[in-house]
């Protein structure tokens, strides 16, 4: 499969050699077994939009393209995610830069301590925040420093953004996998096609989250389009009108990515080509849950 995640088990069979003259380490035989996994960030909220902590497996079914699926793995633990914050330096976001920073920042400080981040800052272009040799960081002063850099000038590809920082995800050590894009909504200067970079996200295990600034004036405004990356994947679009609503946006995605559930599945049916995904949450009592995970996955020849 092409979109599942590979999941390598390693069992390791200890021995022991012991004689009465010497002792000596004998060799430690590996028996490595790989098996083919789709692996789901799931998020569970209420009917009031709260986040439903406590759930177990038995309260959770996966179908793959309509049919349920049996759960051989899952998780509820608060577990490390690789992190990528997107930042749009274009004309239109100046005098939102220092507030960006400053959210940011503070979300970093709500994160996992583990959490491994890099940033991209964008206009027409897209550049690395972190020095060239730091693909990631888990210093918060850091990331602050990469993030406080970047001046706000130019036109905008978030569709370039997005692209190079679901390859950049590709290359974090953490189990989890996010993005984060910040930005006025805009693009007027992708090399990147919208459909191309949709179908790259399908195609990740990231989950892609955004805050979109409302600007009625902007006519280059694509909000739908940060709505569709983030359905797609299980994420979430944030719509803020101003500088105060951008941390509360920030501190929810920081609960959201720190109290996912993790859910691992076999498929039954490994015919190739995009095939859909849907989670269903039932704590067995009268709540009406909502499960936002990924709507599918490529599946497909083992590479």
């Amino acid at each position: 499969m092409s979109g599942p995640k590979y999941v390598s088990l390693v069992l390791t069979l200890l021995t022991a050699a012991a004689s009465a003259s010497s002792q000596q380490r004998a060799e430690l035989p590996v028996l490595s077994i790989k098996t083919d996994l789709v692996s789901l960030s799931v998020t569970v909220v209420d009917r009031r939009g709260a986040l439903v902590p406590g759930l177990r497996a038995e309260h959770f079914t996966v179908y793959d393209n309509g049919e349920p699926q049996t759960i051989q793995f899952f998780s509820s633990e608060d577990v490390a995610t690789t992190i990528g914050l997107l930042v749009d330096s274009s004309r239109s976001m100046r005098g939102r830069r220092d507030d960006v920073t400053a959210a940011a920042t503070a979300f970093a400080d709500m994160s996992h301590p583990r959490d491994e981040f890099f940033t991209l800052n964008f206009n027409e272009a897209v550049w690395t925040g972190l020095p060239p040799q730091i693909a990631f960081t888990e210093d918060t002063g850091q990331l602050r420093a990469a993030l406080s850099a970047a001046p706000a000038l130019g036109m905008t590809a978030v569709y370039d953004a997005v692209s190079r920082g679901l390859a950049h995800l590709r290359r974090g050590t953490r189990d989890r996998k996010a993005l984060v894009v910040i930005s006025d909504g805009g693009d007027n200067a992708s090399r990147e096609r919208l459909d191309d970079v949709v179908q790259s996200a399908r195609a990740s295990d990231a989950v892609i989250y955004s805050v979109t600034f409302v600007d009625p004036d902007n006519r280059d405004e694509r909000r739908h389009v940060m709505k569709t990356l983030a359905r797609e994947t299980g994420g979430r679009a944030f719509l803020v009108k101003n500088a105060k609503d951008v941390l509360p946006a920030f501190a929810q995605i920081a609960r959201e990515i720190r109290s996912g559930y993790t859910i691992g599945f076999e498929p039954s049916d490994t015919s190739g080509g995009f095939r859909s995904i849907r989670v269903v949450a039932d704590a067995g009592n009268d709540d009406q849950l909502v499960a936002r995970t990924r709507a599918g996955y490529y599946a497909g020849p083992s590479r």
